[in-house]
């Protein structure tokens, strides 16, 4: 499979769940709330393809995310199917599928933070790199629930599936220290492989 037939298959994929996602959705309010990164994002991929494409992993790693948002967004991350048969089974407290978003929003956009990084800044391999992008991840984290706080406020009580904190008061600092666990994660994990595509790229790293 070559590079456009892999991101075809991807946006066949992710446009497969945002149809399923929207139709019959717990509320399309929530819905809306949840899915709106992806209707940012997709546009901008598509628009900065040419100038600056991506390597297969961000891509890939970009499409999953999505899908974890629209699954989110036709459920509600409270009331995921699986996540609450899982809590029901094994006697958790809660539904963790927000718990595995925030992972995800930590992991997916080290990756991406990292490609930019090393391809349009002055930053090398090393430790400042990586101190950088667990930064650049936390402060999306942070602003994130910034958000989730102003639609709160906004909305009030509609805004209770959005937020998901199912009664833990902790919830907030939950989300921002799963964010920081899977930014310093995705680049143990996958540094590698990550700089080997870069280079398949022609994109040369020090």
């Amino acid at each position: 499979m070559n590079h456009r037939q892999y991101l075809s298959s991807l946006f066949v994929f992710v446009a497969a769940f945002f149809i399923w996602s929207a139709i019959h959705p717990h509320d399309y309010f929530t819905w809306f709330l949840e899915v709106f990164p992806v209707l940012i994002a997709m546009p901008i991929l598509v628009m900065t393809y040419n100038k600056f494409p991506l390597t297969n992993l961000i891509y890939g790693l970009i499409a999953v995310h999505m899908v974890i948002l629209l699954v989110g967004g036709h459920y509600t991350y409270a009331e995921m199917p699986v996540f609450s048969w899982l809590r029901d089974y094994y006697g958790w407290d809660r539904n963790y599928y927000d718990r595995l978003g925030h992972v995800a929003q930590g992991f997916v956009p080290a990756m991406i933070a990292r490609e930019i990084l090393l391809r349009t800044s002055p930053l090398r391999l090393g430790k400042w790199l990586f101190f950088i992008v667990v930064c650049v991840c936390l402060a999306m984290s942070a602003f994130y629930e910034f958000i989730e706080w102003w639609v709160a406020l906004a909305s009030g009580s509609d805004a209770v599936a959005f937020l998901a904190t199912q009664g833990d008061v902790w919830d907030t600092q939950w989300d921002m220290f799963l964010a920081f666990s899977g930014a310093i994660s995705a680049q143990l994990l996958l540094a590698k492989v990550h700089l080997r595509q870069m280079r398949q790229m022609h994109v040369y790293i020090d």
